[in-house]
């Protein structure tokens, strides 16, 4: 049984990233300060991983408007993700940072390495402005996952974060009623 990370702080790392037509050193000090995204996916010049990062690309805006940056992790190079940006129409629209891992040190840190395949699971990582993890979701690699969905999560763990004793339940959106656990809840939901 693994341990969980959340509440654990982000782990030291330093990489090179391909982001807006240049390679630029990325490290764990770049994720401190805001709200950030940790997206890794197993290989460029795949099947699921293009449907994933495009979508994601489609919501980058609405993230950045909720003072979020996004950063994509594969175990490929910086060189391999120019490579597929100049080839794929779908990769062309990403404008967050793609950080190349080859050596794996940022995948292990997250816990998401197949080591047998030198490859990341499909994992997604929510990290506050503190560098605490505060959502982890790791999929098998046939299951693409919902930008909206993470829209949604974040939304979720930022009102938490500013309104102390509340909570968001199941499905909440931004404007619906939350929850402030007490003793009389117990049992009435």
């Amino acid at each position: 049984m693994n341990q969980s990370i959340i509440n654990t702080e982000i782990k030291p790392f330093s990489a090179t990233a391909f982001h807006k037509g240049e390679f630029v050193p990325v490290s764990e000090q770049d994720l401190l300060g805001k709200w950030s995204v940790v997206f890794f996916y197993p290989a460029d010049f795949t099947f699921v991983c293009p449907t994933e990062l495009g979508d994601m690309a489609d919501h980058y805006e609405k993230l950045q408007g909720m003072g979020v940056e996004v950063f994509s992790v594969s175990t490929d190079t910086h060189f391999t993700h120019k490579a597929w940006h100049d080839a794929s129409d779908t990769i062309n629209k990403i404008q967050y940072p793609m950080i190349g891992d080859p050596t794996g040190a940022i995948t292990r840190n997250f816990g998401v390495m197949i080591e047998e395949d030198g490859l990341a699971l499909r994992g997604t990582f929510v990290i506050n402005p503190e560098g605490q993890i505060k959502v982890s979701e790791v999929h098998d690699l046939g299951i693409g996952r919902s930008a909206a969905e993470l829209v949604r999560k974040i939304q979720a763990a930022q009102y938490v974060a500013t309104h102390d004793g509340e909570v968001c339940p199941a499905a909440w959106q931004p404007g619906a009623e939350t929850l402030a656990p007490s003793l009389d809840l117990v049992g009435k939901i």
